[in-house]
């Protein structure tokens, strides 16, 4: 099979009507080719939908029944929608990125829940501290992790938990040496429990606010 037919069986292969030999030759060439990987994966819409209408078809409908005519339509849209759904997730995911570059002081990178943690990241331009905060829940509060790299040193820091009832906790403390630019593990705890903080803040040991990180 010449390359420009293994191109032109992107469609076929998608819909799984090549013959065994054929398949086999196409997935040979589709390692290969990134041109027929993406055709292959804008197939799947249409794969999934032929698949559904053939299992909605009723068992006394011959085979070879023709479908309505405007069922390719249907489908065509069906691609041309999920695409344009595509690319507006993309858009909007810039346009949040971007919003948090130039909204306030820190830019938050991350921020979520996943097996029972918060876990929320930041990077403060002003004074180019960038940490990161895991906080695990526990039966007496949270159990805190952070990672901070801070390069003005020397100076000592804390870690702050302020409530959503605007409480406030000091979580842990360290020392910062003189142009280490390294990033730095520390452990500690608070009273609150990870759904009760509303943000995390690194401070100088005076309260100089180095970088703020919202909890989601």
């Amino acid at each position: 099979m010449r390359s420009l037919e293994r191109h032109r069986d992107a469609g076929a292969y998608a819909l799984g009507v090549l013959d065994a030999a054929d398949a086999f030759r196409f997935e040979d060439h589709l390692m290969a080719c990134p041109r027929c990987s993406v055709r292959v994966t804008g197939f799947g819409p249409t794969a999934r939908q032929l698949l559904l209408y053939r299992r909605a078809t009723p068992p006394a409908v011959p085979c070879v029944a023709r479908p309505g005519p405007r069922l390719l339509e249907r489908l065509a849209g069906e691609v041309a929608r999920r695409r344009r759904v595509a690319r507006r997730r993309l858009l909007y995911g810039l346009a949040a990125a971007v919003a948090l570059a130039v909204a306030g002081p820190a830019a938050t990178v991350f921020a979520g829940h996943a097996d029972g943690a918060v876990r929320v990241a930041a990077t403060d331009p002003r004074t180019g501290v960038r940490a990161e905060v895991r906080a695990t829940d526990t039966d007496w509060g949270s159990e805190v992790r952070l990672r901070v790299r801070d390069g003005a040193g020397p100076r000592s820091c804390r870690l702050d938990a302020i409530g959503r009832d605007g409480s406030r906790e000091t979580v842990a403390g360290w020392a910062v040496a003189a142009h280490h630019g390294a990033p730095q593990t520390v452990t500690g705890g608070a009273a609150l429990h990870p759904g009760q903080i509303a943000r995390f803040e690194v401070r100088t040991a005076d309260g100089e606010p180095l970088v703020t990180l919202d909890a989601p």
